[in-house]
């Protein structure tokens, strides 16, 4: 009995030592779409009540485990019965992700319009009594939740690439570590990000005539600066990655895409930078053209319901 004990513990052990393993290897290759989802992330706050920044942050965090609890045995699945799936799924996820992108640049500049003409600001529409802002939290707490799936999706999908030839238990166990440890970390960042400027009120306003004090002050007083212009960064940013993630899915999972630009890309420097310039391209694009067919759509939906009100 006390022999199989050790056996069973030193079976455990060994698991344990491969998924912290494959784990780090997993965090490694997945460094630049956590990235994205950070920015992507800290770009949905931007907006909200600054009393309710921290709810918004933790509300999207919780939604952001479910949608692993559902990709990680999900891919698990995949992986094991339909493994020609996989690539499919993340197509549509990379254009879907497209689709957002340029929606959003489209919806900037026609809502600039909108304030040219009407004289308008959006701070004037947000102090509106009939504006609701909890209707806005929402949306963008269920846009944040509806982009993070696909990114995670996209780092599941990468983790189980990584340790598809390891033990069941060991893809399990590193799965489930990479979902949690890049969940923490992320919305970890993005909810210190969003209180930056609180920090710097803090620092600003703190009391002595000493060194010390006034260093305290100065630094207060910097990230009250920096702040407004890391957040305006970080909306930039956001719909970039956008771009990036789901231009880089597309290349990726499209074998002619993927060798016509292995083709032509140099090595070193110049063909990383070539790289990511064909995911911002192919991601524009593929936005392009998935916006376009959407809105053929509905103009098409709409003109059957405008001639049935001209009848009545």
């Amino acid at each position: 009995m006390p022999s199989s004990l050790l056996t069973l513990l030193d079976d455990i052990s060994t698991v344990l030592d491969d998924v912290a393993a494959m784990t780090k290897i997993a965090a490694k290759k997945t460094a630049g779409v956590i990235g994205d989802d950070l920015a992507l992330n800290a770009q949905q706050v931007a907006g909200v009540d600054p009393h309710r920044e921290l709810a918004v942050v933790w509300a999207v965090a919780k939604g952001s485990m479910l949608n692993k609890a559902i990709l990680v045995p999900a891919a698990l699945l995949l992986s094991a019965f339909l493994p020609w799936l996989v690539s499919p799924l993340l197509i549509i996820g990379g254009a879907f992700l497209c689709f957002e992108g340029v929606e959003k640049l489209v919806h900037k500049l026609q809502h600039s319009n909108a304030v040219d003409e009407t004289g308008r600001s959006e701070l004037q529409v947000l102090a509106n009594p009939n504006f609701d802002g909890m209707v806005l939290e929402r949306d963008k707490i269920k846009g944040a939740i509806r982009t993070d799936f696909i990114l995670s999706a996209e780092i599941i999908v990468i983790s189980l690439g990584i340790v598809a030839k390891e033990a069941f238990a060991v893809q399990v166990g590193a799965l489930i570590a990479i979902a949690i440890v890049m969940t923490v970390g992320v919305y970890g960042l993005v909810a210190s990000i969003v209180k930056l400027d609180d920090v710097g009120l803090i620092f600003s306003r703190y009391d002595g005539v000493n060194g010390l004090a006034r260093a305290k002050r100065v630094l207060g007083y910097g990230i009250l600066r920096v702040a407004p212009w890391l957040m305006k960064f970080l909306s930039v940013a956001g719909t970039a990655a956008m771009f990036l993630v789901g231009g880089g899915i597309l290349i990726h999972n499209v074998r002619v895409l993927d060798s016509a630009i292995k083709a032509i890309r140099p090595h070193g420097v110049l063909g990383t930078v070539l790289s990511i310039l064909a995911d911002l391209v192919v991601g524009v694009i593929v936005g392009t053209i998935v916006l376009s067919v959407v809105k053929l759509i509905e103009k098409l939906r709409s003109k059957p319901v405008a001639a049935a009100e001209n009848e009545h």
